[in-house]
C-alpha cells in the first residue's frame, strides 16, 4: 500500500509538471470578424481600423493564436503594443480586445487583453510566423 502511495503521488507530481500553463480563451461561440488596428498604447483600443478579417482561415490562424498563447512573465517595460485586436462574435456577443505585440521572424508575440490584472501570454515562433504573414501581406 505504502508503494502504492507512493507511485499515485509520482503521477500526479509527474503530470502536473507536464500540464501546460493557463492559456488565453476566447467566447465558446462563432467569430464574426478580427479586426486589427495600430495601437494607441495600453487600455485604449484604436477604432481607425487597419485590416478586418473575415475569412475562416484567417480567422482560424488568429484564434488558434489567441487560444494557445501561454501565461508567461514577459517584460514589455511599457513599450506601445503593435497592433489591437478586436475578436468579433456572430450573434453580438461582447468584443474581446486583446493588444498584440508580433515578434519578428521566427521570435514569440506576446499578447495581452486590454481589460485584465496586465498577464501577458506568450505564442510560438511559428505562430508569430503566421500572425506576419497575414498581417504583413495586408499592408
Amino acid at each position: 500500500m505504502k508503494y502504492f502511495m507512493l507511485a499515485l503521488i509520482g503521477v500526479f507530481f509527474v503530470t502536473g509538471c507536464q500540464g501546460p500553463g493557463n492559456t488565453m480563451v476566447l467566447l465558446d461561440e462563432k467569430v464574426k470578424v478580427m479586426n486589427v488596428s495600430e495601437s494607441n498604447g495600453f487600455g485604449d483600443m484604436n477604432q481607425n481600423i487597419l485590416f478586418s478579417f473575415n475569412d475562416q482561415q484567417s480567422i482560424k490562424v488568429f484564434e488558434k493564436a489567441i487560444r494557445t498563447a501561454v501565461q508567461s512573465q514577459t517584460t514589455i517595460d511599457e513599450t506601445k503594443p503593435d497592433y489591437d485586436v478586436m475578436v468579433e462574435y456572430v450573434g453580438g456577443f461582447p468584443t474581446h480586445a486583446i493588444h498584440l505585440w508580433l515578434g519578428e521572424e521566427n521570435e514569440k508575440s506576446t499578447f495581452m487583453y486590454m481589460i485584465g490584472e496586465g498577464e501577458t501570454y506568450v505564442t510560438s515562433a511559428k505562430t508569430t510566423n503566421q500572425l506576419r504573414e497575414l498581417l504583413l501581406r495586408e499592408e
